[in-house]
């Protein structure tokens, strides 16, 4: 279900993008051990693929795990291209273009010294 979610918004953008780019590849492949892999690419340079594999994750329980990328050319002209993982830790995407956060605040030098303390002086339970 979630590579089916993946792969109709990636086509719905297509679609949004440009409703008169013509399809130059577009390939689809399912695999006999539930994953599959897919490829397109349009004559405006959008292109996308992914793989997706069933894999172990417990001792009865397996997950989806979808890797893959895609690419566009924005007005600018300038291209843009992401990569990303969908599995049992969420969707993880990557790219130049996404906002980031902001550095983490360093711990203050009163917290750190209690963290110090707590650590060399652990808690024992008393009878």
């Amino acid at each position: 279900m979630k590579s089916f979610i993946v792969a109709a918004c990636i086509v719905a953008c297509v679609y949004a993008l440009d409703q008169d780019a013509q399809v130059l590849r577009s390939v689809y492949e399912p695999n006999s051990a539930g994953g599959f892999q897919y490829a397109y690419e349009t004559d405006n340079g959008i292109q996308a693929q992914a793989d997706a594999v069933l894999k172990s994750v417990g001792k009865d329980e397996v997950a989806l795990e979808i890797t893959g990328s895609n690419s566009y050319t924005n007005p600018d002209g300038e291209v843009v291209s992401s990569t990303y993982v969908a599995n049992e830790n969420g969707f993880q995407v990557q790219g130049s273009h996404l906002p980031t956060p902001p550095p983490p605040e360093p711990i203050p030098e009163y917290i750190q010294r209690a963290l110090e303390y707590i650590a060399a002086h652990p808690y024992t339970e008393k009878n």
